[in-house]
């Protein structure tokens, strides 16, 4: 009984986590920056934020799943991300995903896939292809959807912005 009511814990924290992270992304187009958000959690805490800010910082390595990586690193004061879970509002892309496997994370858990991210704008298939070797049975460590109804709020709120910069 433990192990089913651990489960459903561990469930209810990702889908508030999902949320938050669909949050993040969306404000993330009012503040400026991509329709991507993100966050570090580990022992059942938010450990760290982030959101994509590719055009605010002029640095194309600024997606959401890094910078909230990099903050979960200087918040834990390790390279190591070992334990903790990236929830982010869409599949991450493979520069991400990379960045998560030397971060060393347990599991990653995405909302939005790359299809949504491409009827945005944001079509960076031909890059999984480029990196699609493997199955992912094979990879050390799980990535998993987890879909939500409001999957495209981003998305929605960035192709509404007249004055967007896209990229």
């Amino acid at each position: 009984m433990t192990t089913h009511t651990q489960e459903t814990s561990v469930q209810e924290f990702e889908r508030a986590w999902m949320e938050k992270a669909i949050r993040l992304a969306t404000h993330s187009v009012t503040d400026g920056g991509g329709p991507f958000g993100a966050l570090v959690a580990k022992d059942g805490a938010v450990v760290a934020i982030g959101h994509n800010q590719v055009t605010a910082t002029l640095d194309p390595a600024a997606h959401a799943e890094v910078s909230a990586m990099r903050a979960a690193c200087r918040e834990l004061d390790t390279f190591s991300l070992d334990g903790c879970v990236l929830i982010t509002s869409c599949e991450p892309c493979p520069m991400c995903l990379s960045a998560a496997l030397w971060a060393r994370v347990d599991r990653v858990v995405y909302c939005a896939d790359r299809h949504d991210a491409a009827v945005a704008g944001f079509d960076d298939r031909r890059f999984y292809d480029l990196f699609e070797k493997r199955p992912q049975s094979m990879w050390p460590m799980a990535v998993e959807r987890l879909d939500l109804p409001n999957r495209t709020a981003p998305f929605d709120a960035w192709l509404a912005k007249s004055d967007r910069v896209d990229y």
